[in-house]
């Protein structure tokens, strides 16, 4: 799945956030809550090690620039940050869940850390797609992007 939203083939509640020619950065399709976003490789990647240098160099400032947006956007607790990438227990795609641990749902679960993201898996509320559209669109403004739900709007040097 993680290879059809980055082409475009499968639909994707409020758009790509943001793109450069070697990351993408989306709302998670799954039930881990508003404003929780994934960041990936554009090209297919099954392993850490396998990044290329420019894939490496460019990860970590973008995590942070994610992190830092979710932080000012969502007001959480605590950013969690984690790899996901298996698919049927087998290497998939990789992606980093980048994470708002907000208070509400650290009360409702009563637990927080892997425990809390296993709980909100359980539970599997998925959010409302018309307030995944608004937080997207104000992680854009804040990330100062260009990339809108339809394409590109202009361009944007590095991340």
């Amino acid at each position: 799945m993680a290879c059809r939203l980055v082409a475009g083939t499968e639909f994707l509640p409020g758009g790509t956030i943001h793109r450069t020619a070697l990351w993408v950065v989306e709302h998670c399709v799954g039930p881990l809550g508003l404003g929780t976003l994934i960041v990936k490789p554009v090209r297919h990647v099954l392993h850490v090690a396998d990044l290329t240098p420019e894939e490496s160099a460019e990860l970590g400032p973008l995590l942070r620039r994610v992190s830092r947006t979710v932080t000012t956007v969502m007001r959480p607790e605590q950013v969690y940050v984690c790899l996901w990438s298996h698919a049927g227990a087998e290497p998939g795609h990789i992606h980093f869940v980048v994470q708002p641990a907000l208070k509400a749902d650290l009360e409702r679960y009563g637990v927080h850390g892997p425990a809390l993201q296993m709980a909100m898996f359980d539970a599997g509320a998925v959010p409302d797609e018309e307030a995944v559209a608004d937080v997207c669109r104000r992680m854009r403004v804040e990330l100062g992007c260009q990339w809108g739900v339809g394409g590109w709007k202009g361009h944007e040097e590095g991340v």
